[in-house]
C-alpha cells in the first residue's frame, strides 16, 4: 500500500508539474500576444504620424493623378473637335516615334499617348498627362521623320513643362481651384464636376482660340530642338518646318494665332542652335522610312 501510495504521489507530482509548465506556458503565450498587439497599435500610430508629415509627397502623387485625368477630359474634347484618323500603320508609327522621343522628357511617371486627326489643319496639340495629336494637315507638310520629331517634341514639351497646367494651377489637392479634383472619376459631387468641366473649356480655349503664353512656345521650341539632338536627328528639323509653313501659311488653314508668330519662332530656335553649337551639326532626317509609313495618307491629297 506505501508503494501504491509513493507510485500515486508521483503520479500527482507529475500532474501537478505539467499543470505548472501548462499555466506558465499559457501565461508566456498571452504575454507575447500583447506584445504583439501593442506593437501593431503602436506601429499603426506611427504610421498615421509618419503619413501626416507625408503629405508633401501624397500631393505630389495627387498632382500627377489630377493631370492625368484633366488631360483625359481635354484629350476627349480634341478628339470631339477632329476626329481619329483612321490609319493603323500610320498612328502605329507616330506613336512608336513619339514615346521613343518622350524618353528624354524627364517625366518617367507619365505613359505619353499619340494619335493623328483627320483635319486639313496644320497644327498639333499637347493635352496634360501625356496626350499628344498632330493634324493630318501638318503630316502632309513634313518632308522626313526629323520633322514629324521636332513637332511631336515640341508638343512632348508642352507636357513636359507642364504649361497648361501651371495656367490653370492643375492640382490633386485643397490649393487647387478643384479641390478634391483627383476624385472626380471616383463618384465626385456635382459641384466638382461641374468644375471639372469649366476648366476643361479654359483649357480648349487656350489649345483652339487664345494659344498658350509666347515664352511657353519658345521654351518647347527650345527643348523640342534639344531633345531631337539628343535623340540623333537634325537639331534644324524644326526650323525647317516652320520655314515651310510660314510660307504656305496663306494657303493652309494653319492656326497662326495660337503661337507667335513664324518668324519670330525661327528667330528664337536660331538662337537656341547658335547657343548649343548645333548650327551645323549634320544628323539623320530619316526621309524613306517617313515616305513609305506617310504613304497612305499622301495618296489621299
Amino acid at each position: 500500500m506505501k508503494k501504491n501510495r509513493g507510485q500515486g504521489s508521483g503520479v500527482r507530482g507529475q500532474k501537478d508539474r505539467l499543470t505548472s509548465h501548462v499555466l506558465r506556458l499559457t501565461v508566456f503565450m498571452l504575454f507575447s500576444i500583447y506584445c504583439s498587439l501593442f506593437t501593431a497599435f503602436a506601429a499603426s500610430d506611427d504610421f498615421r504620424q509618419r503619413a501626416s508629415q507625408g503629405d508633401e509627397s501624397f500631393s505630389e502623387e495627387d498632382d500627377v493623378k489630377a493631370e492625368v485625368i484633366f488631360g483625359r477630359g481635354l484629350a476627349a474634347r480634341i478628339l470631339g473637335k477632329h476626329s481619329f484618323y483612321e490609319d493603323e500603320k500610320l498612328n502605329k508609327y507616330v506613336n512608336k516615334l513619339g514615346k521613343g522621343l518622350a524618353q528624354f522628357a524627364n517625366r518617367p511617371e507619365i505613359e505619353f499617348r499619340f494619335a493623328v486627326l483627320d483635319t486639313d489643319i496644320v497644327n498639333a496639340y499637347a493635352a496634360p498627362g501625356g496626350y499628344i495629336f498632330v493634324t493630318k494637315g501638318a503630316l502632309r507638310n513634313m518632308e522626313d521623320e526629323a520633322e514629324l520629331a521636332a513637332v511631336l517634341a515640341h508638343e512632348i514639351a508642352h507636357v513636359s513643362e507642364r504649361h497648361i497646367v501651371k495656367e490653370l494651377n492643375i492640382k490633386g489637392t485643397e490649393v487647387s481651384p478643384v479641390s478634391g479634383f483627383a476624385r472626380v472619376l471616383g463618384g465626385g459631387t456635382g459641384a466638382v464636376k461641374a468644375v471639372f468641366t469649366q476648366m476643361v473649356d479654359k483649357a480648349a480655349e487656350i489649345l483652339f482660340e487664345k494659344g498658350l503664353k509666347k515664352q511657353d512656345e519658345f521654351d518647347s521650341d527650345r527643348v523640342a530642338t534639344m531633345i531631337i539632338s539628343t535623340a540623333g536627328y537634325d537639331p534644324s528639323a524644326l526650323k525647317r518646318y516652320l520655314k515651310k509653313i510660314s510660307s504656305a501659311a496663306k494657303e493652309t488653314k494653319t492656326l497662326t494665332d495660337t503661337h507667335p508668330s513664324f518668324d519670330e519662332r525661327i528667330k528664337n530656335v536660331d538662337s537656341i542652335l547658335a547657343d548649343n553649337q548645333l548650327t551645323e551639326k549634320k544628323q539623320a532626317r530619316v526621309k524613306e522610312r517617313f515616305e513609305e509609313r506617310s504613304r497612305g495618307l499622301r495618296g489621299k491629297e
